[in-house]
């Protein structure tokens, strides 16, 4: 046999564009939800629509864990905190000497200097990254509700160790004077990196290894998939990828509590996956969207519209219970979320039997 046909064939240019087709058109999604909102020119909408943007950087950094290994967290906003603090760390202050003063406790070199966004951006991803390996390494043992209600804890450890270390975090106080430097283009061009890392991994050999483990352990392990290293592996990518959302939050607010990296914004963030589709990135991606779309006419409605000179005033409160109900709905009538947590297929040639994208329920964790 010749050398030349031991050759492996390269992957032409269509297999290269069907390889790319989901992650490529929620990409354009991105983009022009940034364009047309540039062409609105609404304060009110381009701050809506960078606070999306940003979620769907932890949203799809949620779901590199959760949808590939099934395991529901509930600790990941923590990740989004550490990434938020260690922004602040780092690039505060806008003003002179606020650091020392809200900081006593942080170390001299961090008091007095202030780096910029992008280093801010890898301090931020580093060390939630690094804490997820750390507490992962044990924590990724468990499997189903035990996994679940131990990130739970982890959640819980996180508060309350950023709300009372007071030199460091401010405790219960503010941090102020962050530089704001996240627009909405900057956010989108975020979200973008984060929707083709977590479609890379997912397509990578150790997230096909995770979700065969996720589908069936018992025969997953028996063809050699390693099922703690590699959950641990998909924790400290998602963690890494929520902490860089915390940077986003943090330096398009510039001003931190650690009270919004709590239950709000946990159940908040898990309730975009589930919509949209756990077991997708797609899913992922249009839960964001979706949910701000109906958070935001739910709060235009609390706040009065007017149609046909007729005021419609909806009582207060009402966007959670809305969401709850849309919540239930979709589970009710499509458990598997509105993309039935599939990605988008590619139209051109579309081919049957193996290259089929399975649908994969809401509930699917790996067997007790």
């Amino acid at each position: 046999m010749s050398s030349a046909n031991m050759t492996p064939a390269k992957p032409g240019a269509g297999e290269m564009v069907r390889w790319a087709w989901p992650a490529a058109l929620l990409s354009l999604l991105i983009l022009a939800i940034a364009v047309l909102t540039f062409a609105a020119d609404s304060g009110g909408l381009e701050q809506t629509i960078t606070e999306m943007l940003i979620r769907v950087v932890v949203v799809v950094g949620m779901y590199v864990f959760i949808g590939n290994s099934g395991i529901l967290s509930f600790g990941h906003i923590g990740f989004m905190a550490i990434g938020a603090y260690a922004s602040a760390w780092l690039t505060c202050c806008t003003l002179p000497m606020v650091k020392p003063l809200y900081l006593p406790g942080l170390p001299e070199y961090l008091k007095t200097t202030s780096q910029p966004f992008l280093v801010g951006i890898v301090g931020g991803a580093a060390l939630a990254g690094a804490v997820a390996l750390v507490v992962g390494a044990p924590l990724m043992r468990l499997r189903g509700i035990g996994a679940s209600i131990a990130t739970f804890a982890l959640l819980a450890i996180i508060n309350t160790v950023y709300g009372n270390w007071d030199s460091v975090t401010a405790g219960a106080s503010s941090i102020a004077n962050i530089p704001v430097v996240v627009s909405y283009w900057v956010a989108a061009i975020f979200a973008i990196a984060a929707i083709w890392i977590a479609y890379a991994y997912q397509q990578s050999k150790y997230g096909l290894m995770l979700r065969a483990v996720r589908d069936d352990e018992v025969a997953a392990n028996a063809s050699g998939a390693e099922a703690v290293g590699l959950r641990l592996g998909a924790f400290v990518l998602s963690g890494a990828l929520v902490g860089v959302g915390g940077v986003l939050h943090a330096n398009f607010l510039g001003i931190l509590t650690i009270d919004a990296f709590y239950l709000g914004i946990t159940f908040l963030t898990l309730a975009m996956l589930i919509i949209g589709g756990i077991g997708s990135l797609t899913g992922a991606v249009i839960g964001v969207v979706f949910v701000t779309f109906v958070v935001e006419v739910l709060r235009a409605l609390e706040n009065g519209v007017t149609i046909a000179e007729t005021v419609i005033e909806l009582p207060k409160g009402l966007q959670e219970v809305g969401l709850g109900l849309i919540m239930i709905v979709i589970l009710l009538t499509r458990p598997a979320g509105l993309t039935k947590s599939r990605e988008i297929p590619f139209p051109f040639g579309r081919r049957r039997g193996k290259d089929a994208t399975p649908e994969h329920p809401v509930a699917a964790q790996p067997a007790e």
